[in-house]
């Protein structure tokens, strides 16, 4: 009666785990709405610093020079698969590649990050050649 009773206990631990672990990517997707102004769209321009095409979310870096001084921006790109479709690797932009973004603003004040955004060449060709230019989706409302 006792292993009986060990052995519905572990089943039912079992299962409860692979409910958790099967839901787990679920809940850390996140909306990008807390984090970046859907309201308000920005320009930006300078030359590239780094690109890194990684899961969950890629990052691409650039400075941007002001009257003010040096701005160095970062931008939220989508999963590394969702680049590779669209034909990006990490030649795509090597540092010193100008370019120009028009994205949502990051809400935290003093930070210059950017979401959501258009990103072309600085002449305002696309960044893969034959390809689209790059622009993630709007964020669900």
């Amino acid at each position: 009666m006792m292993n009986v009773r060990r052995l519905m206990i572990g089943a039912a631990v079992g299962v409860a785990g692979a409910v958790l672990f099967s839901a787990a990517p679920a809940i850390a997707h996140h909306s990008s709405a807390p984090f970046y102004d859907a309201t308000k769209r920005v320009d930006a321009q300078g030359a590239v610093t780094k690109l890194l095409i990684r899961n969950p979310h890629s990052f691409l870096y650039f400075d941007e020079t002001t009257p003010q001084g040096k701005v160095e921006w970062q931008i939220e790109l989508g999963t590394a698969a969702s680049l590779t479709r669209t034909g990006w690797t990490t030649d795509t932009l090597k540092p010193g590649t100008v370019i120009k973004v028009n994205g949502q603003p990051s809400r935290a004040e003093g930070s210059h990050g950017m979401c959501c955004a258009r990103i072309t060449r600085a002449d305002g060709s696309p960044i893969v050649q034959g390809g689209r230019v790059m622009e993630e989706q709007q964020p669900p409302r």
